[in-house]
């Protein structure tokens, strides 16, 4: 029997390790941290019984990526909760561009915008399904739906500064660039589309999801799904060079480039080392999860039913943010995103105090404390909501690191998503899981598709080995 050993326990290395173990190979995950999951965790903070997660919470492309229906994590204790509004972004007069999983329910709110949107996201929205054979891979690649790809794939090499202008009104523009701004680039910068479209389409399809009990469960699922297939996991194993990587026919690492280059050291072509050594870091998310007694008084009463609301003003205001953050500097009003998961699962809450899930787009490595910015960028468009906080929980961009140590400097993204690195990966190349080392491959969210619990990266990775294997 073939054997694997997985380094990292993301929900990549999960669904690489699950993968391999579907196809017969003998598979173990070691993991450095004491817990499962990577971005995936989820625990009690401030308050017993109120239910956090760490890092990511929403899941647009995780719910119907190829991965999870292949896999049917439903049947291993996964439950998705959808709120009733996916997602909102407040103007200071009170309106709100809101997102819905309906194309049409989102236009019919977006005015003179609404045509204009269900043009630029019925179509991949009716047809994401398909479009993910070829979008949750390796860009440059032989696709699976050449015209579809191409028709959905031009307006995704334009700056959203430029897509953004096909909305006449400031709600349209400001929902379209709160979800490109996913990307944590500037959006002025080319295919700063490409993250939004890919984000609005897939929720289109999909919704907004949050998983029952935390994004942990998606983690205990796969590892349940794992365990089943005779796979094992074992956690407080830090792998810090070669020789402690057990003897395997496959290796696959759920690490950021430059800790492969760390631990393979001379093994790994010279040419490869240098570029993952290289490989450029995007922005750091500094987090503060609230504790809130009755939840957020938004002034848009849309918001209140909102699974995911971004705090950031208009479109211009936002990309000015953007533009400062990546040239190194801390704005005022950072980009806010928060998260009201409770909405959608109540068994977060504790009574009427509920969970609110929050982080700032800052520059990497910031050494200030965002708490204040990001408290006044909600009191913005919530009046009172500083009178409700009973507690919070801060983790900076070093603790950031600390916790994951893929989010060098808060880069929570793996690596920044510009053009070479969101085509590429790591490095030039059509193989962007290989490292250049026999029966070696890397598969964290440095990879393409990139950052999400879709598992996709491990998925691919995946199947390369598996063929490696298959040629003996």
């Amino acid at each position: 029997m073939s054997t694997a050993v997985v380094v990292g326990s993301g929900p990549n290395g999960l669904a690489a390790a699950i993968s391999l173990a579907a196809n017969g190979v003998q598979v173990t995950v070691v993991e450095a941290a004491d817990h499962i999951g990577g971005g995936t965790r989820s625990s009690e903070a401030i308050l017993p019984g109120l239910l956090h997660d760490h890092c990511s919470a929403i899941h647009p492309m995780a719910v119907g990526s190829q991965f999870m229906r292949h896999f049917d994590l439903q049947r291993y204790g996964l439950s998705w909760r959808w709120p009733e509004i996916d997602c909102v972004h407040p103007l200071d007069d009170g309106s709100a561009g809101v997102l819905h999983r309906s194309v049409e329910q989102t236009a019919a709110g977006l005015g003179r915008d609404g045509a204009r949107w269900g043009l630029a996201f019925g179509y991949p929205a009716s047809e994401f399904d398909t479009l993910s054979e070829d979008i949750m891979g390796p860009l440059l690649r032989l696709p699976h739906h050449p015209l579809k790809l191409a028709r959905f794939g031009a307006p995704t090499v334009l700056p959203a500064s430029t897509f953004a202008r096909v909305f006449r009104t400031e709600q349209g523009r400001a929902l379209f660039g709160g979800v490109a701004a996913h990307a944590f680039r500037p959006l002025h910068y080319p295919m700063t589309s490409a993250i939004g479209m890919g984000i609005i389409a897939a929720g289109h399809r999909h919704g907004w999801p949050v998983a029952a009990g935390g994004s942990q469960a998606i983690a205990d699922a796969m590892v349940t799904l794992l365990t089943d297939l005779g796979g094992k996991v074992e956690t407080g194993v830090r792998v810090q060079s070669a020789s402690q990587l057990p003897p395997a026919d496959v290796t696959m690492f759920d690490l950021a480039p430059s800790a492969v280059a760390g631990i393979l050291g001379d093994r790994l072509p010279r040419r490869v080392s240098r570029a993952f050594t290289r490989f450029r870091r995007g922005p750091g998310a500094f987090k503060v999860d609230f504790a809130v007694e009755g939840g957020v008084p938004w002034t848009n009463p849309d918001a209140h039913r909102a699974g995911t609301v971004h705090v950031a003003g208009t479109f211009s205001e936002l990309a000015a943010t953007e533009r400062d953050v990546h040239a190194g500097r801390m704005p005022e009003r950072p980009f806010v995103l928060v998260g009201q998961q409770y909405l959608a699962d109540p068994q977060r809450s504790v009574g009427t105090t509920h969970p609110v899930w929050s982080y700032a787009h800052v520059p990497n490595g910031y050494a200030g404390d965002a708490t204040e910015a990001i408290t006044a960028q909600i009191e913005r468009f919530a009046p009172g909501f500083r009178d409700r906080i009973v507690g919070h929980a801060v983790r900076s961009t070093t603790q950031m690191a600390t916790y994951n140590a893929n989010y060098v400097g808060g880069d929570i993204m793996t690596g920044a998503k510009d053009i070479r690195q969101l085509t590429f990966g790591p490095r030039i190349t059509l193989s962007p899981y290989t490292i250049g080392v026999a029966g070696m491959y890397i598969c964290s969210a440095a990879t393409p598709p990139g950052p999400g619990a879709h598992g996709m990266c491990g998925a691919n990775a995946a199947n390369l080995a598996l063929a490696h294997l298959a040629r003996g």
